[in-house]
């Protein structure tokens, strides 16, 4: 027996609304969805009820820091404190946060208020949180250098990025760097697009392209 169409369309349909409930893939539902967060933080969209408009807008867009697309929240102006060890071989390349990595740290290096965008001055500073990183990133992963197989070479322990599968479909470089730099979206899926963050009980809720479980994410780059 042969079903009409259009209750053919419905089926198809509600499985593909089923898919994207089981993958969460996207903005909506994550960590950076805050219409929808445990915290209950509304406020920060001033009315609006949208999800993009914190970090970005299609007009008055803020042009001043390098691989901003259509920025629309505060840029911090804080002087960070980086990583540094006698076994890194790299080098921030204007020793300060750049980019993609500037824009993150935008709201978490907690000097910056939260509800700070649409050229809008913000009143909520949050402090004392695991996501909030401070401006002393010593502790952390570096940012803001370039990895090429320059430093793999002069390394010895890193994989050459233009050559080596990121596991995500195409090389390191192509995948997971920012203008050939390692910055915060090398390690984090900021919009979800993998879909990670939703997953009740996931081991990767930190939003990281890769579940780090056995170090996966971590060897992806590091030839340990």
């Amino acid at each position: 027996m042969r079903l009409p169409f259009f209750r053919i369309l419905i089926i198809i349909g509600f499985f593909f609304v089923l898919s994207l409930e089981v993958t969460g893939q996207g903005i909506v539902g994550s960590r950076h969805d805050f219409t929808s967060s445990g915290w209950n933080w509304n406020f920060m969209h001033k009315g609006t009820g949208e999800i993009c408009i914190l970090c970005h807008t299609p007009h008055n867009a803020n042009q001043t820091v390098p691989d901003s697309p259509l920025w629309n929240h505060e840029v911090t102006s804080a002087t960070f404190t980086l990583y540094s060890s006698p076994t890194f071989n790299a080098a921030p390349v204007i020793g300060q946060p750049q980019g993609v990595s500037k824009l993150c740290l935008s709201c978490h290096d907690g000097t910056v208020a939260l509800d700070s965008w649409g050229n809008e001055a913000g009143s909520v500073f949050v402090s004392g949180h695991s996501w909030i990183q401070g401006t002393n990133l010593t502790n952390d992963h570096p940012i803001s250098f370039a990895y090429d197989s320059s430093l793999a070479a002069t390394d010895g322990e890193l994989y050459n990025p233009d050559n080596t599968p990121s596991g995500l479909g195409n090389t390191i470089s192509q995948d997971l760097l920012s203008n050939g730099r390692v910055e915060c979206t090398s390690c984090h899926d900021v919009h979800n697009k993998m879909g990670n963050s939703t997953i009740p009980n996931a081991t990767n809720h930190h939003m990281l392209w890769k579940k780090n479980t056995g170090s996966a994410l971590c060897l992806t780059c590091h030839n340990k």
